[in-house]
């Protein structure tokens, strides 16, 4: 079936079905959608690879665009796609499904469903888990939109975003249990110009989180919670690293996590930088920590205890309200080496329990406009 368009080639139609795929949630299919893709790889002009409802089990697999001559391919799912039943199938990989070094590729509706319980499990045990996967990795690649995916119990990450250019978000959906570790929904690393809006993140870890090298980000209308926010960091592992810059976060809601807008580094000296970040139209609901910058982020107590050379300046918080959960609903906590500089709060109304919150700095210069609470520490 073909369809005429507008770049003078008709739209190519692959059915993952004709290809040898198995909907019965058992078979194996990784080889049948790795001829469906190598298919619509070849096509000149647009190319649609056709996923119908039921269930399909993957074994890590990697779609490679680098030798592909169609520039527009079209994932459109219409059921799920299953993790191996044994976890430990994923374990021994970084990533489940990977795209490298595609252009014009877009994937659009269905489940993917990482089955991450029983590795979760193998984790808090303390068991031989190996190292876990990421879900859905989109690697070196250019031009690319996600559109209504739910990914559901990644073992880890359930979307990664890696040295990419033009990427689209919308619509996405990300389930995994509160306690689920480090289940980040979407994280962006060494990548510009991505969009992420009108999805929803309830995860054990970051909603969403901001690595290093990440440029020109816009985040709207997302619905965070439970998990642990919306994150830039952690930063400054590495002495020689990329900052990041231009992100903007607006209109969002974050429910019941442990932090609601998050900047983190770890003590240590860093090329890195954080500057031109907009925070803006947010509401927080029950959050334990609700603005927090944290250079002297420290998770189990793996401290590097010296200073951070990450430079935090031009951070603005406008239009914030919401409820903390904790006293301190407002925590800068800069670097002496790298003091934040060009903080702003504008019209931030944050409360605990009904009652007036707090607010703590440590090497930070900034200004409050209009009505701030819990009152400015600058």
């Amino acid at each position: 079936m073909t369809f005429s368009v507008n770049s003078g080639y008709a739209t190519k139609m692959y059915n993952v079905l004709k290809f040898g795929a198995k909907p019965n949630g058992k078979a194996d299919t990784t080889k049948a959608f790795l001829k469906s893709w190598k298919a619509a790889c070849n096509t000149k002009g647009p190319a649609v690879i056709d996923v119908p409802k039921g269930r399909y089990v993957l074994k890590p697999l990697m779609f490679k665009g680098k030798k592909c001559i169609s520039k527009n391919i079209t994932l459109n799912i219409k059921g799920s796609l299953i993790a191996p039943k044994d976890h430990h199938i994923l374990g021994k990989v970084e990533n489940w499904i990977t795209f490298n070094e595609v252009t014009g590729v877009s994937i659009i509706g269905g489940i993917l469903d990482g089955r991450g319980p029983t590795w979760w499990r193998c984790k808090e045990s303390g068991g031989n888990c190996l190292m876990g996967a990421t879900s859905l990795r989109i690697v070196y690649s250019n031009n690319i939109s996600i559109r209504g995916l739910t990914s559901l119990n990644s073992q880890e990450f359930h979307i990664a975003i890696t040295g990419c250019q033009n990427v689209h978000i919308e619509g996405v959906d990300v389930i995994a249990s509160a306690d689920s570790p480090n289940t980040d929904g979407i994280h962006v690393q060494s990548s510009t110009h991505v969009t992420i809006i009108d999805s929803t993140m309830r995860t054990g870890d970051d909603c969403i989180s901001i690595g290093p090298g990440v440029k020109n980000v816009h985040i709207e209308d997302v619905l965070c919670g439970p998990g642990h926010g919306i994150s830039i960091g952690s930063l400054g592992w590495e002495k020689k690293e990329a900052g990041v810059q231009n992100v903007t976060v607006k209109s969002v809601v974050i429910s019941n996590t442990t932090n609601g807008l998050r900047i983190k580094s770890w003590a240590r000296p860093s090329t890195g930088f954080v500057q031109t970040i907009l925070y803006e139209n947010v509401t927080f609901r029950n959050v334990e920590n609700p603005i927090i910058v944290d250079q002297y982020y420290c998770p189990n107590n793996q401290c590097p205890r010296q200073e951070s050379g990450i430079k935090i300046s031009n951070v603005t918080y406008k239009e914030i309200r919401g409820t903390s959960s904790t006293e301190v609903a407002m925590t800068f906590n800069c670097s002496t080496l790298s003091p934040c500089s060009g903080i702003k709060l504008e019209n931030v109304n944050i409360t605990f329990l009904d009652q007036e919150a707090q607010s703590t700095c440590n090497n930070v210069q900034g200004q409050a406009i209009g009505m701030v609470q819990p009152k400015s520490c600058f």
